[in-house]
């Protein structure tokens, strides 16, 4: 389903990374360990095709976005991938309905009413869809950013640092949720994070 092979990528500033191969089945799910400044966020705007590498390869359901032009790689970024960014990715002028309705129709330009609203009930947004997203507590921000990475029903979940400066508790929590999405929606899930605490959920692990 995921595969890697000799990813290295190089800023212009000069600092170089080289990143171990990963292959992943349809039904896995994975944890990539690091510290910061290690390359974990490189690694996954690799994969997720927000960057191209200076070599190697990555294959992702039996296409190597590694080879695509910009513009395919756009579309099946929006097709079949869904990433939950550290910094949350909302268009502030929208409603909490309006800013899922857009990534859920986007490219394809479907609207599924029904997996809209049984994702909101599922994660506690049912009575905020039509605020905006500045009304939103913390708390409710993150599920929202959760909801956007899963409405599309992707192929493959991208979370960045999603339990970062969460309580033991809330860490816990969160991390269930993803894979209880993760696993409604068949999507592969992979976590980049310097959190330790996060190790012991996933079986598959790379440390970099």
């Amino acid at each position: 389903m995921i595969s890697t092979n000799n990813l290295k990528y190089s800023y212009e500033d000069g600092k170089q990374f080289s990143f171990p191969d990963i292959n992943l089945k349809s039904d896995e799910h994975l944890i990539i360990l690091g510290s910061s400044g290690i390359g974990k966020t490189t690694l996954l705007h690799l994969m997720s095709g927000l960057l191209k590498p200076n070599e190697g390869t990555i294959t992702i359901a039996n296409t190597e976005i590694s080879s695509l032009t910009q513009g395919d790689i756009d579309k099946f970024r929006g097709e079949h991938l869904g990433i939950i960014f550290q910094q949350y990715q909302f268009i502030k002028s929208l409603s909490v309905k309006d800013n899922l309705i857009l990534r859920q129709s986007y490219p394809k330009r479907f609207h599924d009413k029904k997996r809209l609203m049984d994702l909101a009930e599922r994660l506690g947004l049912t009575e905020h869809l039509n605020k905006k997203t500045t009304a939103l507590s913390q708390g409710q921000q993150q599920r929202l950013s959760i909801a956007l990475g899963l409405i599309h029903k992707p192929k493959v979940v991208f979370a960045d640092e999603p339990t970062s400066n969460l309580d033991d508790t809330n860490c816990d929590k969160v991390i269930e949720l993803l894979k209880e999405e993760a696993e409604i929606s068949g999507s592969n899930l992979i976590i980049i994070t310097h959190d330790q605490r996060v190790k012991s959920h996933f079986k598959n692990q790379v440390v970099l």
